[in-house]
């Protein structure tokens, strides 16, 4: 659909208003053994508006953005609002006004793939893994692809036009090991659309070839000792306990709900290595794998230092808390569809780089482990965490040794910082992350390796 100019509604904007346009479009392809398991495209596209009367949100949606809607969803929401302040007489202050005027375009220039052109590219890169890779089990190849286009104007003065897509491939290998399945994937891809990233299948051999290398380590590999283990944990993981066990308790209304970074504000968190940035839209120069300009607010986008050489020095703000904590607020309500209203959410959140190679960090690591891979997991609001790892090696003696199999980290995340000897001088994004706050939406995630103290299971 052909976003619509939304400034000609800003005279029916009322008191403190947002509205937005919002289409998200995806593409899903998967092949099981040379088999074609998924073949979809779809779109979910609306109007939504959102108002602020004297502490009292109203919100309205619908799947048709037409002319008539549009001003009916703007009258709703108004109407909730002000049906809301009258029964809840909050009576706050008026929101900090902000402005923006921003057209952020990431979109291909080049022709746009058909499907058939999509499932042939799939296809091939099945037949190569079918060719070069006698001994898996079964393998699977996924093309995911999703463009979130807005348009947002508010009553004090934003405009904001943005497509923000992402796509990638991701592929799975499993094998057999005594009689036990042994699995491991990866993806590629990240910002852009398919023109732009899938631009030819030889393009992931590399990374096919690099997979199976690390399949077959893993074959032979070992349990892990449980316990307290020095590690050296990758950018992905380390990236993952950014992001779930330290960013998500301090997002501004869950330090409200009473997250432990509540009471830690100018405190030390974690050893003077770790200086923690979320990200707006660009890091280290450059572009961060889900660029946000303008939030759903129509707040200019700032980086947020969380923390800054082990100190806790800041959270993340939509207006609302900003108001209540009396700081700007930082451009960090996000929404993931039509129908959502703007949460505060992460954009791209990583621990920075620090001055040690890598591979000095293994060599100083006596008895210990190279984490690299992480699966599911999950953290709390206390900073209390278990992440899944399915990728990684013993160090003996400060060199590599075997692949170990799946196993687990845990642990309270500001202590495990506060372990942290090491930082490594390169910087690694993830670029598939998914934040399932209340509602998914992309992220990204990730930063330099940590050599740290952590909790690891065993068998």
């Amino acid at each position: 659909m052909v976003a619509p100019d939304l400034r000609a509604y800003a005279k029916f904007l009322p008191e403190y208003a947002e509205l937005r346009w919002q289409e998200n479009r995806s593409i899903n392809i998967s092949f099981l053994n040379g088999n074609i398991t998924g073949n979809a495209r779809s779109s979910s596209c609306g109007i939504s508006a959102r108002m602020y009367s004297n502490g009292s949100w109203g919100f309205a949606s619908s799947p048709e953005p037409n002319a008539a809607n549009i001003q009916a969803v703007i009258r709703l929401a108004q109407d909730n609002a002000r049906f809301l302040d009258s029964r809840e007489k909050k009576g706050k202050q008026p929101l900090p006004a902000t402005s923006a005027d921003s057209v952020r375009d990431f979109g291909t220039k080049k022709p746009k793939y058909t499907q058939k052109e999509l499932l042939d590219f799939a296809k091939e890169l099945d037949a190569h893994i079918a060719a070069n890779y006698k001994d898996l089990t079964s393998r699977a190849v996924i093309l995911n692809g999703l463009d979130m286009e807005k348009v947002l104007i508010t009553s004090t003065g934003s405009y904001s036009h943005s497509l923000i897509p992402r796509s990638y491939v991701y592929v799975q290998m499993a094998t057999d090991a005594a009689g036990s399945p042994v699995e491991l994937g990866d993806l590629a891809g990240g910002l852009g659309q398919f023109e732009d990233t899938l631009t030819s299948p030889a393009k992931f051999h590399q990374m096919i070839a690099q997979l199976y290398e690390h399949l077959m380590h893993k074959r032979e590999g070992v349990y892990a000792d449980a316990g307290t283990k020095t590690c050296i944990l990758g950018a992905k993981l380390g990236g993952i306990l950014a992001h779930e066990a330290i960013g998500h308790t301090t997002e501004a209304d869950l330090v409200l709900s009473g997250s432990v970074a509540k009471h830690l504000l100018n405190k030390e968190v974690a050893g003077p290595l770790v200086t923690l940035v979320d990200f707006a839209h660009t890091a280290l120069g450059q572009i961060c794998p889900v660029p946000v300009y303008v939030d759903d607010e129509g707040t200019p986008a700032q980086d947020v230092t969380i923390i800054d050489r082990g100190i806790l020095k800041a959270y993340m703000h939509n207006k609302e808390s900003a108001l209540l904590f009396n700081t700007p607020p930082t451009g960090n309500a996000r929404a993931f569809a039509f129908s959502d209203e703007p949460l505060i959410r992460m954009r791209n959140t990583a621990i920075l780089p620090g001055n040690s190679k890598l591979e000095d960090m293994i060599a100083s690591v006596d008895d210990g482990y190279y984490l690299i891979q992480p699966s599911n997991g999950q953290a709390d609001s206390t900073s209390e965490f278990m992440f899944g790892v399915v990728l990684g090696y013993e160090i003996k003696k400060g060199k590599l040794g075997r692949a170990i199999r799946d196993t687990t980290i845990s642990g309270v995340a500001y202590d495990v910082l506060k372990t942290v000897t090491m930082v490594s001088d390169d910087m690694h994004w993830s670029n598939g992350g998914m934040c399932g706050k209340k509602q998914q939406i992309p992220v990204g995630l990730g930063g330099p390796a940590i050599k740290c103290r952590i909790n690891l299971g065993g068998r």
